[in-house]
Order: structure tokens, then C-alpha cells, then sequence
């Protein structure tokens, strides 16, 4: 089974948080059979900074960021049997959108796959006229990265024929517990690209606990926070490549998760840190959001914080020994229930039932 996808870059993390995401999935999927190409366009400087070379299980196009190499592209989808257009491209994505609908073949799967469903319904909801609603009925279904049965209702009520939430995961070949690294030493670290949804959380749960804490030492990681003000136990390393996620994970006593606003409203939508730091055997501590009992079970393997005085009693309280014990209970429950094998399987069920579907109705 050919499977097109078009999506922001697999071979850069850099700007790019659903890198983790794609290449678990879809090195999953190749497993399973799928025969894949992926789209990326050549923007935003990531590949100038990729993290992995274009892998076996997976052809890579890398096109020039011009319109006409998107439409170039985006032809290409004719030859396969199932298309996906994920969000956030970040170069020509309404364009793109037509083209691959245009392209794909009467008989091929055609899906939207979204991976900041939150953010994407929010700007569909405030404009009728978007190109990707009005497209909602051309397209076989929409899959999303998170978000739960609040998504769902929402994609259905503007018009897509079926929706499926498609969580992040673990993927144990790239994710897993490591020797710590004196070079990542904290109490507590925070991997994470400062964006503008994302700020003011990162300030109450990250940055005002650390001013709490003055005698803790907490770690920052991520691209945009040269200029950010910071208490002096506050250490700023800048990005972190993909292939030092384990031992960033796996030093510090704690890892932080801060969702960005439009997810912690929502809920359901755990960000791949979640995966990645469980995965690596981490104690992860994250801000509340409804949904997480559905991954982790707060308490015995993961420890939640509802304000950043919350985060700053949790780690005034908490002791090497506990934070080790919840990270292994983690790990256990994430390759127990959480892999991208998992999501895979149920990415091929979907995909393989609507590709039979198509083939019936085209046949007829």
C-alpha cells in the first residue's frame, strides 16, 4: 500500500515538534507494510539542522519552498493509495491542500492529518470561508495526534465525514533510558521551543517555581529563549537535537511537561514529551490537564501540578529514590500500552478499512 504524506519535515526536529511523532508512526507503518513517501518543503532552516539521515523504511522529498515545487509535488499523489495532507506544512499549505485533492485518485484514501488539532479548529471556527473547511467534505476522513472525543465533535459539527485521534507515543528505538550526563544536571528540566501559546505557561510552571527555589536547579532546553529573563538557578543549553532527548530525559531528578494553551484547554492531547520522557525512565511532572489518567496514572507514574506553586512544593518535597521509582513505573506502563506499534495498528485498521471502502465505490 502506497502511502503519500505531506507534512513539515521527518529529518528536522528543529521548529518542528511533531518530528517525534511522525517518525515513530511512520517507521511503524512501514512495518506494517506500507510502502511511504514523505513531502517535507526546504524551510525554516531545518535542513540545515536535521537530527536523522532520510531513513530506509521511508523515501524522502525534500522540495524547494516556491509554489510551483509544492504543485510539483503535490501531483505526485496521484500515484498513491492513500494521501495525507498533515497541518502545519508552513509553506504553502492551502495550496498544497488543493493540489494533493486534485491529484489523488478517485480509488486512493484522501486524509487530513492534524497534529495541533486545538489551534487548527480555533482558526476554522472563525472563518467559514477557510480553504481546509471548505474541503472538509472532499476528504476521507481526519486524524489527529490528540485531542479526544472534544476534537471529534468538533471536526464532525464543520463538516468532516469522520475523525479519529491518533495519539503520540513511544518509540523504544529512539527513546529510552540512557546513562545520565553531568551535562544535563538538574532537579528539574523543561524541553520546549518558547512559543507564543506556550510563554506564559512555561513562566507560572517553569520559571516562577525556580524563583521559589532558589537553592534548585533547573535546566532549559529549546529554541527562543536567548533574551528570556531568568533566575540564577536557571541554566539555558538552547536546542536540543533529538539524539540527546534520552540523556536529557534520564539526568535530572524531574522533566516538566507544559502543554500550550489551546491543548490544555482541550485536553486529551499528551505532547510526545510525554512519551519520550517516560520512555527514557524519566519522573515526569506535568501541568494538569483532563484526559492524562487515559495515558499515566497520576501519583504511582506521573506527578501533576495544576500551578506553579504546585510544581514548587512537588520538587521541595521530592526525593531521589521516589522520582526514580515513578520513572520506572512509567516506562513499564508506556511499553505496556503506548508504543507507536500500538498506534499504528490502529492507524492500518482505519486506513485499510477506508481504502476498501474507496476501491468498492470507485469499482462501481
Amino acid at each position: 500500500m502506497k502511502l503519500a504524506f505531506y507534512g513539515s519535515s521527518l529529518l528536522s526536529s528543529y521548529w518542528n515538534g511533531a518530528a517525534t511523532y511522525y517518525r515513530g508512526l511512520l517507521r511503524a507503518l512501514a512495518a506494517r507494510g506500507f510502502d511511504i513517501t514523505f513531502y517535507e518543503p526546504d524551510a525554516f532552516g531545518r535542513q540545515q539542522h536535521r537530527d536523522i539521515a532520510p531513513p530506509a523504511w521511508c523515501r524522502v522529498v525534500v522540495y524547494e519552498a516556491s509554489e510551483a515545487a509544492a504543485a510539483r509535488v503535490a501531483a505526485e499523489a496521484a500515484e498513491a493509495d492513500i494521501v495525507v495532507k498533515a497541518s502545519g506544512v508552513g509553506f504553502a499549505d492551502d495550496l498544497l491542500l488543493a493540489c494533493v485533492l486534485q491529484a489523488c485518485r478517485a480509488d486512493a484514501v484522501a486524509l487530513f492529518w492534524d497534529v495541533d488539532a486545538p489551534a487548527t479548529l480555533a482558526e476554522l471556527q472563525a472563518a467559514p470561508e477557510h480553504p481546509l473547511r471548505r474541503a472538509l467534505g472532499r476528504i476521507d476522513a481526519v486524524l489527529t495526534y490528540g485531542g479526544g472525543e472534544p476534537v471529534v465533535a468538533a471536526y464532525r459539527a464543520l463538516g468532516a465525514r469522520a475523525c479519529h485521534p491518533i495519539y503520540n507515543a513511544l518509540d523504544p528505538e529512539t527513546h529510552h533510558p540512557v546513562t545520565a550526563e553531568p551535562r544535563f544536571a538538574a532537579d528539574l528540566a523543561f524541553l520546549g521551543n518558547r512559543l507564543p501559546d506556550r510563554e506564559a505557561r512555561v513562566e507560572a510552571f517553569f520559571l516562577e517555581p525556580a524563583a521559589a527555589l532558589p537553592d534548585a536547579r533547573f535546566l532549559l532546553g529549546g529554541s527562543g529563549w536567548d533574551d528570556k529573563p531568568v533566575t540564577a538557578n536557571v541554566r539555558y543549553i538552547g536546542h536540543v537535537p533529538t539524539a540527546d532527548h534520552n540523556a536529557f530525559n534520564a539526568t535530572p531528578k524531574a522533566v516538566l511537561n507544559v502543554s500550550r494553551d489551546s491543548m490544555a484547554a482541550n485536553g486529551f492531547s499528551p505532547a510526545t514529551r510525554v512519551f519520550e520522557a517516560a520512555g527514557a525512565g524519566a519522573c515526569l511532572l506535568t501541568d494538569h490537564w483532563d484526559g492524562i489518567e487515559l495515558f499515566l496514572k497520576p501519583d504511582e507514574e506521573v506527578l501533576v501540578a495544576r500551578d506553579g506553586q504546585d510544581v514548587a512544593a512537588i520538587m521541595d518535597q521530592l526525593a531521589e529514590e521516589h522520582a526514580r521509582a515513578i520513572g520506572r513505573r512509567a516506562l513499564a506502563r508506556v511499553l505496556a500500552e503506548h508504543t507507536y506499534d500500538h498506534r499504528a495498528m490502529e492507524a492500518d485498521r482505519i486506513m485499510r478499512a477506508l481504502h476498501a471502502a474507496k476501491s468498492r465505490d470507485a469499482a462501481e
